[in-house]
């Protein structure tokens, strides 16, 4: 790589750090604000405040981004958006890119990306304090293994779903999830023995908790597919300027009531959820089949 595309990701990583720090320091203030008059239509407008603020921070980031990356990003299926409508999204999870691409991609189109995080994510510099602020949920997920050991924590990543989506009942929300669970890296898809061509295995539980959780309130479902025709890119890959091509696809589909359901104790329940994800997965693997082959042309 060329002394100039290093110095690009040098600035591009900078200008990120920069803006963040800017930002993150109204977000602080407001979120204090917040959690110190607890009523809920004043943290219902203080939750909209923030977002706006976050919306201020992605606009700037994505105006560099244009500036110094030459990337080319085709895009497909982003009519009809609305940023007063409650969202589930889901995409297949590749690259910390995916994560860059999702919030330039959809700023100010839908209501701001909601993630769910691993705890220790919290105490990430900077990062970790703006997500606490924007209300991001942080998870602890229990194993088997801790369950069998500790039989009180069985149920009690259901009700932190629960608890987290309460939160998001009283301002439009997009709700993201990777199905996946983890990026996908060869070494995982071959340990998984993925049935998918294109994909690692997807998880349901997280998506069925999560829109119990919401009790109908996410209508609609957005099923993002990203794929890079040169490979998977690290993040150093796409702050220097070497992605040259990425291909998005999104399509909206309704959420019917009958997704709706107890996961955990309804055996057949769970097997209707199950095969509708799997659906989904299927459909999501044959387009990145079909993208792979545009690409060639």
């Amino acid at each position: 790589m060329s002394v100039f595309r290093h110095l690009v990701g040098v600035l591009t990583t900078l200008l990120f750090v920069v803006l963040t720090s800017i930002v993150i320091v109204p977000i602080l203030v407001l979120a204090l604000f917040k959690v110190a008059i607890p009523f809920v239509r004043w943290q219902a407008l203080c939750n909209r405040w923030l977002d706006r603020l976050a919306s201020l921070w992605m606009d700037a980031n994505a105006r560099h981004q244009a500036l110094l990356l030459p990337t080319d990003i085709k895009i497909e299926g982003l009519e009809g958006l609305s940023r007063q409508e409650w969202y589930m999204m889901v995409a297949n999870h590749q690259s910390w890119v995916d994560i860059l691409l999702l919030l330039r991609i959809f700023n100010r189109r839908i209501p701001y990306l909601k993630f769910f995080l691993k705890q220790s994510l919290i105490w990430v510099p900077l990062l970790g304090l703006a997500w606490w602020a924007l209300e991001f949920p942080f998870m602890r997920r229990h194993t088997k293994a801790q369950i069998a050991r500790d039989p009180s924590l069985q149920g009690k990543d259901i009700e932190q779903t629960r608890k987290a989506c309460e939160k998001f009942r009283h301002n439009p929300v997009t709700i993201i999830n990777f199905l996946e669970g983890t990026r996908y890296t060869a070494h995982k898809y071959a340990q998984q023995k993925s049935t998918y061509r294109n994909l690692l295995m997807p998880r349901a539980g997280g998506l069925a908790f999560t829109l119990a959780a919401m009790n109908g309130q996410l209508h609609r479902l957005l099923d993002v597919t990203i794929y890079y025709p040169e490979g998977i890119p690290t993040y150093w890959d796409y702050a220097c300027g070497r992605v040259k091509r990425i291909h998005v696809h999104i399509r909206q589909l309704p959420i019917p009531t009958e997704l709706i359901g107890n996961y955990a104790e309804d055996a057949e329940f769970r097997a209707r959820f199950q095969q509708w994800v799997n659906e989904l997965w299927r459909d999501k693997d044959q387009l990145i089949e079909t993208m792979k082959a545009a690409s060639k042309n």
